[in-house]
């Protein structure tokens, strides 16, 4: 039984745009992420104290952390879904010429 590919890949010419936004995005969350490691390093005690619905700070930012990755995953999908869309519609004006 020969495993292939279930559909064959070409080129994407949104590569170097959902890389370069791909980055971005994680340099952002890496930044955030690294506040929340910071603040467990340099003050664990601050975890403690109560922020928002009696809930504590290591609380409120470790679901704050996941619903900020998932609203950015949302972001880039659309973001590049948009571009490739984009990009097909080009393509697709250029061959009509």
């Amino acid at each position: 039984m020969l495993h292939q590919p279930a559909a064959a890949s070409k080129h994407d010419p949104a590569t170097p745009y959902k890389t370069r936004l791909g980055v971005w995005m994680f340099l952002f969350y890496l930044i955030f992420y690294a506040g929340f490691i910071a603040i467990n390093i340099m003050s664990p005690l601050a975890m403690e104290k109560i922020v928002f619905m009696n809930l504590n700070l290591a609380v409120v930012y470790g679901f704050g952390l996941i619903v900020v990755a998932l609203i950015q995953a949302l972001i880039y999908d659309f973001a590049c879904n948009s571009r490739e869309a984009e990009l097909a519609a080009e393509e697709a004006k250029g061959e009509a010429k």
